[in-house]
């Protein structure tokens, strides 16, 4: 039998609190009228809600569904979701990984930033809560409250550990954290940020048992090499599809489709295109990607491939 109370914060003032890993394990979570608290969700959960806190830390493992924050003001908090909202909010700060297009509504002093977190059980909950690291519209804000200009990006400097810092009670030490960008569970992106070049280019992996690790090392090449992540999406793509984002390559990649999704990423930089081809012919000889050709087809294939996946997504 759940007891409610297993999965409750409420009343709490200047304490340290949280869940191990697999102490949630897919139930709802409440958290409510928390004032100058530190709070951490190690584990994945079903949907969580955040009513009436005050100058609270929080950090929230993958929610399978929503997250709701409601009359919080002064929060600083890491989040990852499937749909992300807020309303009657003032001035939280938050590092978002969330699946569809956040929305805030009768909110203001909002600013958002990209997830960035890793544990060694953090992958795993990811999965068990349905969500892909490659799917994150953190930027993307949808307001719902006309006319203000309600939300802005946090720095890009920001740094996580600056807002929400390690847990300090020794129960939640034991949680094996790193709060170092090049760790991150999720791909750090630019997401609407202002592009540094005209020059973007589109790089496609095929599902198969290496994705998620190619696509990784692929981020991994091109950011040591300078250039910058923009986007990156898992979608499933059908023949047609196909043919609309690649174009006279098509039938080469169709057969690939019915394995599962594909990973897409966008990076950008002076001489990406050149720079992802070389990066592919040399790392990963013997896999199928779909690369931009030229930077003149280049910006072509982003639009296609993003417009595509944002019809899918329902954004």
């Amino acid at each position: 039998q759940v007891d409610p109370k297993d999965y409750t914060f409420s009343g709490l003032k200047d304490e340290t609190v949280g869940r191990l890993p697999g102490k949630v394990a897919g139930q709802q979570f409440v958290i409510q009228d928390c004032e100058n608290c530190s709070i951490y969700i190690f584990d994945h959960s079903a949907t969580i809600t955040i009513d009436d806190c005050v100058n609270c830390q929080i950090f929230l493992g993958p929610v399978k569904g929503s997250v709701f924050f409601r009359d919080c003001k002064d929060c600083k908090c890491i989040v990852a979701c499937q749909q992300f909202r807020t309303r009657d909010c003032r001035k939280l700060e938050v590092f978002l990984c969330c699946a569809t297009q956040p929305i805030i509504e009768s909110s203001t002093g909002m600013k958002f930033g990209c997830f960035q977190y890793y544990y060694p059980e953090l992958a795993l909950q990811f999965k068990d809560a349905g969500l892909s690291i490659f799917n994150n519209t953190w930027s993307n804000i949808h307001d719902f409250t006309p006319g203000e200009n309600n939300w802005g990006l946090l720095p890009e400097t920001a740094v996580v550990q600056d807002y929400v810092p390690l847990p300090s009670s020794e129960e939640l030490k034991a949680v094996r954290i790193s709060t170092d960008a090049t760790k991150s569970i999720i791909p750090i992106t630019r997401g609407r940020r202002q592009k540094s070049s005209d020059e973007s280019c589109l790089a496609v992996f095929f599902a198969g048992d290496y994705t998620t690790a190619n696509a990784r090392k692929l981020i991994d090449e091109m950011t040591g090499k300078g250039f910058q992540l923009v986007q990156t999406k898992e979608v499933l793509m059908k023949a047609e599809d196909a043919h609309r984002v690649f174009q006279q390559s098509a039938s080469e990649f169709i057969p690939l489709l019915e394995k599962g999704p594909v990973v897409a990423l966008e990076f950008n930089g002076d001489a990406a295109v050149e720079a992802c081809r070389s990066t592919i012919n040399e790392v990963f000889s013997g896999t199928k990607v779909f690369v931009s050709e030229s930077k003149a087809s280049a910006s072509q294939d982003v639009d296609n491939f993003y417009n595509f996946a944002d019809m899918q997504m329902g954004m």
